[in-house]
């Protein structure tokens, strides 16, 4: 069953080699076009059946705008997203856009062809388990970064905030020690208490975590700038 499509990539090789295979298999592929501002438009004024939209960043801010710019002015388009392997918020986030499909990057072209098919008649076209992972990853979120590094935060004295910094700095106990103007054995106190109260081992696993949670963000803006 032969679909009018388009195919949009962030990689426009990519999107060229898929539409290389699906011409083969019969299919009409009216262009392939690397994602830009001009995106949506070009879809919208070519009406394809279908559109095959990659990402690579399917949980980025602003990463389904053309999705929904599409369904918005010509709603007969099936969107299909192709996306890495699997990202549970950004397929909620291509749904909540308006796309009829999620298909990861690394299917068989065969895989690719069903879903089209599928969006085409106006089936969700995505797998069972995305779908499972995307509605456990919705009923049960995960705390935003921001917000785990606010509860971090609350969990350390103003003097392990500054130690917290000073670590992540890549300070050692002496200097530790000469920069807040405490001996160094008071100094290697607190950063143990830091340790144990972030849950971490070492002092490399607690600069990785406050920067990975934005609690180092918080902590810098925190920290006293001249604490004795």
């Amino acid at each position: 069953m032969s679909v009018r499509l388009m195919v949009v990539d962030d990689h426009r090789l990519l999107a060229e080699a898929l539409a290389s295979a699906l011409k083969l298999r019969g299919h009409r592929v009216l262009a392939a076009a690397a994602p830009g501002a001009g995106a949506a438009e070009l879809v919208i004024s070519r009406a394809p059946e279908v559109c095959l939209l990659g990402t690579a960043t399917p949980a980025e801010p602003g990463t389904f705008d053309p999705v929904v710019r599409i369904k918005r002015e010509k709603p007969q388009i099936a969107v299909v997203v192709l996306g890495p392997v699997p990202n549970p918020r950004g397929i909620a986030a291509a749904f909540a856009a308006g796309a009829s499909g999620y298909v990861r990057h690394d299917e068989r072209i065969e895989g690719v062809e069903r879903a089209m098919v599928k969006a085409r008649t106006g089936e969700a076209a995505v797998a069972p388990q995305l779908l499972q992972q995307s509605f456990a990853e919705l009923l049960n979120p995960v705390a935003e970064p921001d917000d785990e590094g606010a509860r971090l935060l609350k969990m350390l004295t103003p003097r392990e905030v500054e130690v917290l910094v000073r670590v992540a700095e890549g300070e050692d106990t002496r200097l530790i020690a000469a920069g807040m103007g405490i001996a160094p054995s008071t100094a290697r106190t607190h950063v143990q208490r830091v340790l144990m109260k972030l849950g971490v081992g070492s002092r490399l696993e607690a600069a990785a975590l406050a920067a990975r949670t934005g609690l180092l963000e918080r902590a810098s803006g925190s920290a006293p700038p001249d604490a004795g």
